[in-house]
Order: C-alpha cells, then structure tokens, then sequence
C-alpha cells in the first residue's frame, strides 16, 4: 500500500477520495489549504453586507474537513499558503486591470495543490498526490510516447482537465484522481452510504477568494486597499463604426462577451466585443462580430513532447466550452498559433486554450 497525500477541501469530492483512498488500505494523510486573504464584508457602495455564493477555503470548509478526516482516522494538515495565494491574487487584480480575464483556478492548481503540496509530499516521503479533481491519468501507450498523460474525466459535465493543464508533466506519473471514473451522481450516492456529513453541500462555484461572484467589485476594493484611492476607469462605449453611446461604469465591470449589464436598449442585442485600457472605451457589435477564427496563445505549456510544426487537435477556450477543431503551430518562446476550423465567439485574452487529442489534454496557453 502507498502513503498518499490528499487535498482536503471539506466538500463531498476530497471526501469520498479519503473514503475510497482509506478503503483501499492506502496510509492516507490529509492537507488542508487555507488561502488568507480576507474578502470584503460590505461592498464598497453600501454597507449591506455581501451577497456570498459558496466559495471554498473558508472556516466552514476547515471544520468539515477535520470531520472527515477524524471520521476515516486520517490525519489533517492546516497549512498556511498565504504567501502564494496573494500572488495569485495580485495576478488576478493586475490581468483585470489590463482588461484580461484570468483564471485564478489554473494558477492554483500548478503552483499550489501540485506545487506547495507536492513539497510537503516529498518532506514526509508521500509516494503519492491525490486530489478530487475530475480527471484521469493515462499511462498506456498513447500516439505520443508511453509516457502518463492527463486524460478527460468519465463524467464530460464534471471535467476538469481544461484547469490541470499547467502541472509540470514530470509529476503526472505520482498524481492520483480517484473520482475520474465516476459520476457525479454516483460520488454524492457514496458520499451517502459512507455516512459522510457533507454528502449533499454544494460545490464551490466561484474564486475562493471572491466568494460574492463579484470580481469587480473585488478589484476595486483590492486597488484601493493597495493604494488609498479607488482607480478611476470609467470611459465610454463606442460601436465597432465609430458612434459613440455615452458613459459605462469602469472597464473592470466587463468582459468579453458579455451583453447583460450594459444598462443600454438597442434594436438587436449588443455584445462587448473589445476592452481598450488605454482610452477606457468598451468596444460593442452584435454577435456575429464576436467571431474569431484564429489568434495566438503565450507561455504554452507541453504535456507531450513540443511538436516541431503544426498539428491538428481539438482547443477550448474556455472552461465551460466544448472544444472544437483546430490546428495549432508552435512559434518562438512558448507561444503558438491557433487556426480554427469553425468560428468560435467570445474568445477572451487571458483566457486559456487547451489543446486536445480526443480523451488526451496535449497542452494549453494563455490567450494573446
């Protein structure tokens, strides 16, 4: 049997991990994150408290971890990651600030959950990393090598390679995902006939650290913490011909995309189609203009060795997007050039495109 490290986040997945983990026979011990960084209680606007959606992290969330491990005699680990945390955080600010959409989650995992975590793994001799994400490890022989791979998980609706594509491959062969295989509904099921007290509580549905949904009221209220003063990023939205529509609220209210919000009555409805940081318009068109067929990605990262020209795979754009075909050609440092072979709407700089080969996650960047 093999002495496993287990991310506990007090939620019905990490869970059942520790259940089927302990089961198993396997020495089991489990880690518990706990980020630091406070999150607003009153918006900036008034003093009514925040709305808050269920986030992760919190002391709610300690608690219940501490249950399940006292419940399958595992023992838990609080360890502070504030440091790392902020500089997620700081990342996250400084990508909405220049009119980016970041995705906090993919930092996470690459630099803590399999990066702080495999330290501590390896300061006590850990064989194993085990975490509840919904995703396989290949380790057949694939078109590619034999070597492990990050593989789709069983449940397509659960999936979470598209947030691991950033865990150094020289790790893949010491990671364990026990919920790969199973479906939601079945985890929740064993949750239940385990006895386990969190079988039902909701997923995390937003950033750990914006609990509320609201990223940016977040940014301002993060900004202003930093230097004294709320930034000023209020402009104007202007149509992709050149008319100008009147006053918006501040670039970080907006993503690309977006159409709800915009606070604005038109015949047929309007998108974001681009940010400008520089003269604080939001650039708006209809749909079709959301369009894009082609763009480019930085600081892509191989999970197979790194093609020495074009391929043809499948990309997504983003987390909750099917992939769709494309042709990716590697470019000089890191980055690569992705031809679409359907139009795909919404592309959003800052985003991250994940390259597939059916089931098998090839890599991933950071949009351009």
């Amino acid at each position: 049997m093999s002495k496993i490290v287990l991310a506990m986040s007090g939620g019905v997945d990490s869970s059942v991990c520790a259940h089927l983990l302990t089961s198993a026979g396997h020495e089991v011990i489990g880690v518990f994150m706990r980020h630091g960084v406070p999150s607003p209680v009153h918006s900036a606007a008034s003093e009514e408290p925040v709305r808050r959606k269920h986030g992760c992290c919190s002391e709610e969330d300690a608690q219940d971890a501490r249950k399940v491990a006292d419940c399958f005699g595992i023992p838990l680990h609080l360890m502070d990651f504030h440091d790392e945390f902020q500089q997620i955080v700081d990342h996250f600010v400084r990508e909405y600030s220049s009119c980016r959409t970041p995705n906090p989650c993919i930092l996470c995992n690459a630099k803590i959950k399999f990066g702080k975590i495999f330290d501590f793994a390896d300061s006590i001799g850990a064989d194993f990393v085990a975490t509840g994400h919904y995703a396989r490890i290949l380790s057949t022989e694939t078109p590619f090598g034999k070597f492990p791979l990050i593989r789709r998980a069983l449940d397509p609706g659960k999936d979470q390679s598209y947030v691991l594509h950033r865990i150094p491959r020289g790790k893949l062969s010491r990671l364990i995902f026990p919920l790969g295989e199973f479906q939601k509904e079945d985890i929740r099921k064993m949750a239940e006939d385990a006895g386990i007290h969190v079988a039902r509580k909701r997923d995390s549905q937003e950033i750990c650290f914006v609990p509320d949904g609201d990223h940016a009221r977040f940014v301002r209220e993060f900004i202003h913490l930093k230097t004294g003063e709320y930034p000023n990023t209020q402009g104007n939205f202007v149509t992709l011909d050149g008319k100008d529509l009147g006053p918006h609220e501040g670039l970080e209210r907006y993503t690309i995309g977006q159409r709800k919000g915009l606070r604005l009555a038109f015949r047929e409805p309007h998108f974001v189609i681009r940010l400008e940081p520089d003269t604080h318009r939001v650039i708006l068109g209809l749909h079709d203009d959301l369009a894009k067929t082609q763009f480019t990605v930085s600081d892509m990262i191989w999970q197979i060795p790194e093609p020495v020209g074009a391929i043809d795979c499948e990309v997504k754009i983003r987390y909750r997007s099917p992939s769709v075909p494309a042709r990716v050609t590697p470019l000089e440092n890191g980055a690569a050039r992705v031809e679409l072979l359907e139009p795909v709407f919404g592309i959003a700089p800052g985003q991250a495109a994940v390259c597939y080969s059916g089931e098998i996650l090839l890599g991933g960047g950071w949009i351009d």
